[in-house]
């Protein structure tokens, strides 16, 4: 696993929120933005990877967790002002990592699978920013997280690729809409990222292969590498950057 060398000084004791926290991509946002000096909070429905990573962090005055189902519009904007709160008054940056890319075949889905889908993955990231936003000041950065699964016309969950599709509509208008108060938004788009649950629930070797043979890069990326990209784009160096969707894939694209 490599070692992320950037340290941002801005953002040095910065509010961060992340939903979807406790694993994967996710888990290493949390821990590389608390390497940073800032002051986290994230949600997640699963406990114990919450607990687990609290404990291996070690870093109480630091890091909150709130369990918090983001389907639950009211709970979700709910939990963010409280962590608005708590965590000093205001956000200064906001991810809305949390997703779920769970396959289903095109002649087979419901609009009851499409609702609750797209409930995970496209309706929290909007209602997510606007509480976030309410919070925030000049300043203030939108990190949206999408995923180049749309662009390589993936089959197998259409109700995900739509959605992550959307995201990139949704950041370059809320760019518009929120620019005037200084705050910038942009989209993080990963590629195919190495993380226990890509491991236990889809990757074949032959798919392993597969990522490999596509990409420009010939290695797997880590959730580190988008960590990466979104630390610069939650600091002040980013300061010019909104409205703009930046991919993290290895050429794969």
């Amino acid at each position: 696993m490599p070692t992320l060398s950037n340290i941002y000084p801005s953002l040095r004791g910065k509010a961060v929120f992340i939903t979807g926290g406790a694993s994967g991509i996710g888990a290493a946002l949390v821990t590389e933005f608390l390497t940073q000096g800032c002051y986290v909070g994230f949600l997640d429905v699963d406990d114990d990877a919450a607990t687990a990573l609290r404990a291996r962090l070690n870093v109480r005055d630091k890091l909150r967790y709130w369990h918090c189902d983001i389907r639950d519009v009211a709970a979700l904007q709910s939990t963010i002002k409280t962590a608005a709160d708590v965590l000093g008054g205001k956000l200064d940056v906001y991810v809305g990592n949390a997703a779920n890319d769970a396959r289903h075949a095109f002649d087979e889905l419901t609009p009851e699978f499409w609702d609750n889908n797209q409930a995970i993955n496209l309706r929290p990231q909007v209602f997510g920013a606007q509480a976030a936003a309410r919070t925030m000041g000049a300043g203030g950065s939108i990190v949206t997280m999408s995923s180049v699964s749309w662009m390589r016309r993936r089959k197998g969950f259409v109700s995900y690729t739509t959605a992550k599709a959307g995201i990139h509509g949704l950041t370059r208008t809320l760019a518009q809409e929120l620019g005037e108060r200084g705050i910038r938004v942009n989209c993080v788009v990963p590629g195919a990222i190495k993380t226990d649950k890509q491991m236990a629930q889809v990757v074949t070797p032959q798919l392993e292969k597969d990522f490999i043979d596509n990409q420009a890069l010939k290695f797997r990326l880590l959730a580190e590498d988008v960590v990466a990209m979104t630390l610069f784009l939650a600091s002040d160096d980013a300061r010019a950057c909104s409205g703009q969707s930046f991919i993290v894939d290895g050429g794969i694209v």
